[in-house]
């Protein structure tokens, strides 16, 4: 069976995941102080949203892919997030962050050496 589907699956959870946390984030920056205004945000609502279609994305995923290669993959969100964060709100992005992406990425490139 081709596995490219399932792949396809994983990049779409992985983007939704990042979506997701973008939201999140509008949504907690448009709450001020009240902390409950945040839960009814319509961006956190649809961040939530957002994550319940990535986990449906991502069941489908491991159906095909192992587990142990799909999860750690989801990692590629952190630099998707990171990037996103840096040129939306202006969050630092300089070597320590890039560094901690490196060895990210290098605890990814180790997991998939077969």
């Amino acid at each position: 069976m081709n596995a490219l589907p399932f792949y396809g699956a994983l990049g779409i959870s992985i983007l939704l995941g990042v979506l997701a946390q973008i939201m999140l984030k509008f949504g907690a920056d448009r709450a001020g102080e009240a902390w409950i205004a945040q839960f009814i945000s319509p961006f956190t609502i649809a961040g939530l949203a957002l994550y319940a279609v990535a986990f449906v994305f991502y069941v489908v995923a491991i159906r095909k892919i192992p587990l142990s290669l799909a999860f750690p993959m989801v990692a590629v969100s952190y630099f998707l997030v990171a990037i996103a964060a840096h040129y939306i709100w202006g969050e630092a992005l300089g070597w320590p962050q890039i560094a901690g992406l490196a060895l990210i990425s290098g605890g990814i490139v180790l997991l998939h050496q077969v």
